[in-house]
């Protein structure tokens, strides 16, 4: 199974069919608080749901356009986190996460970024990291600053969640010149 340690708490799994159900148990303990800032509680909602999205990242990854991970903290998975779209020939990512509300507080959003940054970096060889955050959450842009990340611009009109049109808040950071 495909496994990066990212410390001695915290190690990244690619997704696969077996963490399912916990996702379910996830999204059903965090539906409210998840559903704030993102999309696709309001569509995921079942066993089959998560399949199909493990079986979408798997593709994805066989075809070098994107790497989803688990996040397991302690043992367990907390949430997801991963390069949610590479672009090889711009030499950048977008990355993306989500993490269980109760495993807030912990840093492990921050310490996951900071490494898939650092392989994004040095195993793919790209040259820019970029997350989008909704405007007003200020948790995920606190995340971003944390890391050392730019804030490039504000995307007005970005995603619609539920039935709030939410702007996106643009951080990007790039490879250090040597």
């Amino acid at each position: 199974m495909f496994k990066l340690v990212v410390d001695d708490e915290i190690s990244l799994y690619l997704v696969n069919e077996a963490f399912t159900e916990r996702y379910v148990e996830l999204l059903e303990e965090n539906n409210e608080y998840l559903s704030e800032w993102l999309e696709w509680p309001g569509f995921c909602k079942s066993q089959n749901d998560f399949k199909e999205f493990v079986k979408e990242s798997l593709h994805k990854y066989a075809d070098g356009k994107a790497m989803t991970c688990a996040v397991e903290f302690r043992g367990q998975i907390v949430g997801n986190c991963g390069l949610n779209a590479i672009h090889h020939p711009l030499k950048m990512v977008e990355m993306g996460y989500w993490i269980g509300k109760q495993y807030q507080g912990n840093g492990i959003i921050t310490r996951v970024c900071r490494y898939l940054i650092d392989y994004a970096f040095t195993k793919l060889g790209m040259e820019k990291v970029q997350i989008a955050a909704a405007e007003n959450n200020r948790p995920s842009r606190a995340v971003c600053e944390r890391l050392g990340m730019q804030l490039e611009g504000i995307i007005t009109h970005r995603e619609k969640v539920g039935d709030r049109i939410l702007d996106h808040a643009i951080y990007g950071i790039h490879k250090a010149k040597t």
